[in-house]
């Protein structure tokens, strides 16, 4: 069965989304503090919630051209990473992850499957590398979950001499925004918009935001949002947009820290909007020349990215009314947009996969 993963089981449906948009139309210290967030995790009656989440604003009005569903708030204080052990024999293998929407056991199950994990779910990969191409929270049970496993095996694959990490997605966007704002009017395309209203709308959930602590908040605002690794380019959404942010992936990357620093509800909402934008690869003329611009001016041989289910890309949208169809199983990433282009989202806010895959791809 298809899961609805359009609004929180939590929340009344909304009566109409804004311009019938959907989400997705058819087109070391700080370590210490994630260990221990992830220990009261396993464990909830030891848990303490933290803030509540503000109440439910307006349901928010959506751009014609970007599909709602994220990343803003100040860093709040630099904590140093601890210092990876260098490999004996060089870097290890690139694993990279497609979006997770606080599905927790799918995650484990799958790194375990590739031998990331052990059966306690303690990294067991060396020198391996893994990258999270973003996404961690919203429309799955446990997003809080994923985000302190995902800082918990930062810390344990950089003592083995490997290293976790993750890129910056527009539910992280999201999730800071509805953090930090609330309710607060933001200009809109389509009106008076809210990050709460819209939070809310693509899947935001109220358990999340309970246990949402600084240490999460000033983890996801420190995510840079582009990375070059063994050749590929590693993104989270499948859009240009990154190139308004400059033209290097430095510069791309100190210009949206620099956005979320400012507080700016206007600017964070700009940077969320031009992050949700996806299908700029798969137009199958005018797809390639998308990705061969990024690659020109960023570099790599081929992009990765999340953000954008496989079901999706391929056309496979089910029928208008609603209705259930047959649908393939995603069992292995998606190559395309002459071979340049590879998604990583398998669809498991759809019952779909939770792509856990190694890096190169076939040429």
């Amino acid at each position: 069965m298809v899961r609805d993963f359009r609004v929180p089981a939590y929340m009344p449906q909304p009566e109409a989304f804004a311009d019938g948009a959907e989400p997705y139309p058819g087109e070391g210290d700080r370590y210490a503090d994630a260990a221990q967030a992830y220990a009261e995790r396993q464990a909830p009656e030891a848990a303490t919630p933290s803030e509540a989440a503000p109440p439910a604003g307006p349901e928010a009005p959506v751009d014609e051209d970007y599909t709602p569903t994220q990343r803003d708030l100040p860093v709040i204080g630099s904590q140093p990473e601890p210092a990876p052990q260098p490999p004996a024999n060089g870097p290890g293998p690139l694993y990279v992850v497609g979006d997770v929407h606080g599905y927790l056991d799918e995650l484990v199950a799958a790194l375990q499957e590739q031998g990331l994990l052990d059966e306690e779910a303690r990294w067991a990969a060396g020198n391996a590398r893994l990258w999270f191409l973003g996404d961690f929270t919203d429309r799955g049970p446990d997003g809080i979950g994923v985000i302190d496993l995902v800082m918990r095996l930062s810390a344990e694959a950089a003592a083995a001499g490997g290293y976790c990490k993750a890129l910056m997605g527009n539910h992280e966007l999201l999730l800071l925004g509805a953090r930090r704002f609330g309710d607060t009017p933001v200009s809109s395309g389509a009106g008076t918009a809210t990050f709460q209203a819209a939070w809310l709308l693509n899947g935001g959930q109220k358990t999340d935001m309970d246990r949402l602590q600084d240490v999460h908040l000033q983890w996801m605002s420190r995510l840079d949002a582009i990375v070059e690794e063994d050749e590929h380019l590693l993104v989270h959404s499948d859009t240009t947009a990154y190139l308004d942010y400059g033209s290097t992936i430095e510069a791309v990357n100190d210009t949206i820290h620099d956005v979320l620093t400012r507080n700016d509800p206007d600017e964070c909402w700009d940077l969320f909007r031009k992050f949700t934008k996806r299908f700029a690869f798969r137009d199958e003329r005018t797809g390639p020349e998308a990705v061969r611009e990024l690659l020109d001016t960023f570099g790599g041989s081929r992009i990765i990215h999340g953000h954008s289910p496989i079901p999706y890309l391929l056309g496979d949208v089910g029928t208008e009314d609603g209705e259930e169809t047959p649908r393939p199983v995603i069992e292995d990433p998606h190559i395309y947009a002459d071979r340049l282009a590879v998604a990583m989202d398998g669809g498991v806010t759809m019952a779909g996969t939770l792509l856990v895959r190694q890096v190169p791809f076939p040429a």
